[in-house]
């Protein structure tokens, strides 16, 4: 039997040379093993791991080597979360074992996490852990959400490093599965990244999961995107990586031309949507759609409806709602072909084919007509019911709207509902929040929301998107006109919300 680590010079005394400089190497899945030079494939335990060199110092960089005696594929190996470059594999000379190097900037802290997946290509599956360093005893100012101060204030793409003031506040962020591994910020590893650093401050990520960009979902009869769609989905729910998802939002906007531009002539109905979700007008037998495949994998991570563009005419709904306007048909018509495909599941012995809530989008409309005898900050406290939709709402308070048709129906009521997206956005005159946010409106809002207990976050569009200067009228990390006052608004909320 030849050496495991042939071209190495590891001896007992080296490893006790390595402990004694400090270095803890604790396994938290399977066991762990640095050995040293004359030991046998018998009495090893895989897979073994090895840090160079042996005095790592912030800022510099180092290397982790992993030797196993499987060959993984779609192999990858993150240092507190954040990415690795992968250097080289090769099989070793004994034929039976294989060795896979990356190399990485050694983080500025006392201790730091390594570990290594395999199989990321459907999912990554962790294989090794260690915690290199000398461990803390506390996780000080990071834990867990169940640790910190709940709050329904979120953010859409949160700044990485914003003080949340010990706040377990929401994240929304988003992926697209056509970009999974071919975009630089919408791929999946970037997407495990954010996910990462959010999940560590204790705060609850929702993702919503489009199919490409400016499309939805996939194209109407489409099933071989469908097929790529549910795929990714499932990579996603596989993905140990992702593990402390909150819960998935499948698709948004889709009633919206501008989220149905790869087929425009045949853009996502409210019975392609309940298609794709939960088997609408399927065998109930057959599990292809986003709820099952998601809880096949991951039961625990919950699945939510996509929002839709209020106020959009783009498509109506077969099914009409007591209020007739086609935002509020599409929304009825979606949220019935649900209903329907969930109780047919039941009847056949299917029980998890519902939703575990529903996102919805708001908006104040500050400059509405029916402002006019109220201050512009008080939006999200008034009814602006207009008389040219029938009553329904102009406003902030549409989701009051959503949450009629959701309740409307014994399979869905009482579900929680997630503002995924909020601001002062003006949809008549196209105004952006830099120009229009009047103080005082975000608070007024969160207390609005506050006392709705179906509804569970408030989330900011947005907060930070350093790609694209066009957000910078929305950013709260770089405010710039009237956003200097919703910046500090939001800051004061997380710090003084009781």
């Amino acid at each position: 039997m030849k050496k495991v680590l042939h071209n190495r010079n590891w001896t007992f005394i080296s490893l006790v040379l390595l402990v004694m400089a400090g270095y803890w190497l604790l396994p938290i899945h399977g066991q762990v093993v640095l050995v040293p030079e004359k030991s046998t494939n018998e009495n090893v335990v895989w897979p073994l791991v090895h840090i160079e060199p042996d005095h790592l110092v912030p800022g510099q960089s180092g290397k982790v080597t992993i030797i196993d005696n499987v060959p993984w594929v779609g192999i990858y190996a993150t240092v507190n979360g954040q990415s690795t470059k992968f250097e080289r594999g090769e099989i070793l000379e004994d034929g039976t074992t294989w060795r896979w190097t990356w190399s990485y900037i050694v983080p500025a802290m006392s201790s730091y996490e390594i570990v290594f997946y395999h199989d990321c290509q459907t999912g990554c599956i962790e294989r090794a852990r260690v915690v290199v360093g000398q461990p803390v005893d506390s996780p000080g100012p990071v834990g867990p959400a169940e640790a910190r101060i709940p709050t329904k204030l979120g953010l859409v793409f949160a700044n990485p490093n914003r003080d949340w003031h010990n706040r377990s506040g929401w994240i929304v962020d988003l992926t697209y599965a056509c970009r999974a591994d071919t975009d630089k910020y919408w791929g999946v590893d970037q997407l495990a990244e954010r996910v990462h650093v959010a999940t560590t401050k204790g705060l609850r990520v929702l993702v919503r999961v489009d199919y490409d960009q400016s499309q939805g979902l996939p194209p109407v009869d489409d099933y071989e995107a469908l097929d790529l769609y549910l795929k990714y989905l499932h990579r996603l729910a596989r993905d140990q990586r992702l593990k402390g998802i909150y819960g998935f939002i499948i698709g948004s906007d889709v009633n919206a031309d501008d989220s149905n531009v790869l087929s425009p002539d045949k853009p996502v109905t409210p019975e392609w949507y309940a298609r794709i979700f939960n088997g609408y007008g399927r065998d109930p037998t057959f599990a292809d759609n986003a709820v099952e495949v998601i809880r096949a994998e991951n039961p625990k991570v919950r699945v939510l409806v996509g929002s839709l563009r209020a106020w959009s005419t783009n498509q109506d709904g077969q099914q009409h709602y007591s209020i007739d306007e086609p935002w509020l048909n599409y929304m009825n018509s979606l949220v019935a072909n649900i209903s329907d495909a969930a109780s047919a599941d039941a009847s056949m012995g299917v029980p998890v084919a519902l939703p575990d809530g529903f996102a919805i989008s708001v908006a104040g409309r500050i400059d509405a007509p029916e402002m006019v005898e109220h201050s512009p900050a008080d939006e999200p406290r008034v009814d602006l019911f207009r008389s040219d939709w029938k009553g329904a709402q102009a406003g902030f308070r549409v989701y009051k709207d959503w949450l009629d048709v959701i309740n409307s129906y014994p399979e869905t009521r009482n579900l929680p509902a997630y503002i995924i997206a909020a601001n002062t956005f003006s949809p008549d005159t196209g105004t952006p929040p830099m120009q229009n946010y009047p103080r005082g409106w975000l608070s007024n809002a969160l207390d609005v929301i506050n006392h709705e207990p179906q509804i569970q976050s408030l989330c900011w569009f947005i907060d930070y998107f350093p790609d694209d200067m066009q957000w910078d009228m929305f950013s709260l990390t770089n405010p710039s006109g009237r956003l200097v006052d919703a910046a500090d608004e939001f800051d004061k909320l997380l710090r003084l919300e009781p």
